[in-house]
């Protein structure tokens, strides 16, 4: 997973802002309580660290690929 995909799903999942704050802010556990941010200067891979998020956020399994996205329609 890139950074890029990570930041996607963290705004998909929580909102521009909520994302942000969860970023920098919730120690998780599963990652030796660093933030994500800390994660990342860490060099923890990124889905390791959004799977360290959707556990500690309670977020089920289902939604933790992103939402789908429509498909189009062939003409």
């Amino acid at each position: 997973m890139r950074h890029t995909h990570y930041w996607t799903l963290m705004r998909e999942e929580f909102g521009r802002v909520r994302a942000e704050s969860l970023h920098t802010d919730l120690a998780l556990s599963s990652l030796g309580s660093r933030t994500a941010a800390q994660a990342f200067d860490a060099g923890i891979d990124p889905r390791e660290i959004w799977l360290a998020v959707c556990d500690a956020a309670g977020v089920p399994p289902e939604r933790r690929l992103g939402r789908d996205k429509p498909r189009s329609t062939p003409f």
